[in-house]
């Protein structure tokens, strides 16, 4: 095979809890993530001579040897022992940044799948593990579905999917970095309350009232937007289930048993700086367009 294009889908976080601080400074998480069917799309190309290089459509995020996707691939080929190959990845955007939707997670994740497609495979632990040495959430990117994610997002457990429902996502025009979130958190004098136990109980049920009840992340609280806010306001008003900020934001995603009242909410949010996407949950992180 000479060349191979995949889907890297985004992730919501359903959940998201910080229950403490590693010696190495990295923050244990548990969360819960859920992959949606808003995806860029990843092409690599055997380009013999060519050398490795990176090219996104979006002139904002980094090329080549900055864009996560590059990091990616020098792991692959590290982890693989094999000298670096000559491959062209070009990375067409959906996925908004500074979002907490994991865009370059997912590139970086869909890289992985490619070249392993393309030079050979890594044993699944050997290719989590090279994954989480790129970034906390490629290891759920690289298997996707809904996922309990552990410790810096590297230990993952499968939970069950999502009850049938269309997710609106909402991404105001404000960003911020997750870099910035964390240190939001830090400055706080004690933690917040779990959220997890009670949204995994949810899904357990299949209620999708209850698992929108249930659906909560630290950084919400700990670094409110009122960007944010006055959208969780206006999906709950349009009577979403529940709406939630994912990530570290900013945006906010609401989960809704009907699609028409999702289209409609979307249409209350238009014109005002929002980028709006209608999507649904899916079983996997990245997936090969034959």
């Amino acid at each position: 095979m000479e060349q191979i294009t995949l889907q890297a889908y985004a992730k919501i976080n359903l959940t998201l809890d910080i229950i403490g601080r590693r010696t190495d400074g990295y923050h244990e998480l548990d969360t819960v993530m859920q992959s949606v069917s808003l995806a860029d799309t990843v092409q690599l190309t055997k380009m013999p001579g060519g050398g490795l290089s990176v090219r996104c459509d979006n002139a904002q995020l980094p090329q080549d040897k900055e864009n996560i996707a590059y990091r990616a691939a020098m792991t692959y080929f590290e982890t693989a022992h094999m000298p670096v190959q000559d491959v062209s990845i070009v990375i067409r955007k959906q996925i908004p940044s500074q979002a907490g939707l994991g865009g370059g997670s997912a590139d970086a994740a869909a890289t992985l799948i490619g070249l392993c497609t393309l030079f050979g495979s890594l044993p699944t632990e050997t290719l989590l593990q090279a994954g989480a040495s790129i970034g906390a959430d490629v290891p759920f990117c690289l298997t996707g579905g809904c996922l309990r994610a552990r410790g810096i997002g590297e230990l993952l457990s499968p939970l069950p999917l999502l009850p049938e429902c269309t997710i609106l996502i909402a991404k105001p025009a404000v960003g911020m970095s997750t870099a910035d979130a964390y240190a939001a958190y830090d400055r706080l004098p004690v933690g917040q309350p779990p959220y997890t136990n009670a949204l995994i109980a949810a899904l357990s049920g299949r209620n999708l009232q209850k698992i929108g009840a249930a659906l909560d992340n630290v950084f919400a609280k700990t670094a409110p937007l009122p960007a944010v806010e006055a959208i969780r306001t206006t999906m709950h008003a349009a009577g979403a289930a529940g709406a939630c900020m994912s990530g570290s934001g900013t945006a906010v995603f609401a989960l809704f048993a009907d699609e028409v009242a999702a289209r409609r909410c979307a249409a209350s949010l238009s014109g005002a700086q929002i980028t709006l996407f209608i999507c649904q949950p899916i079983h996997a992180g990245c997936i090969p367009i034959l």
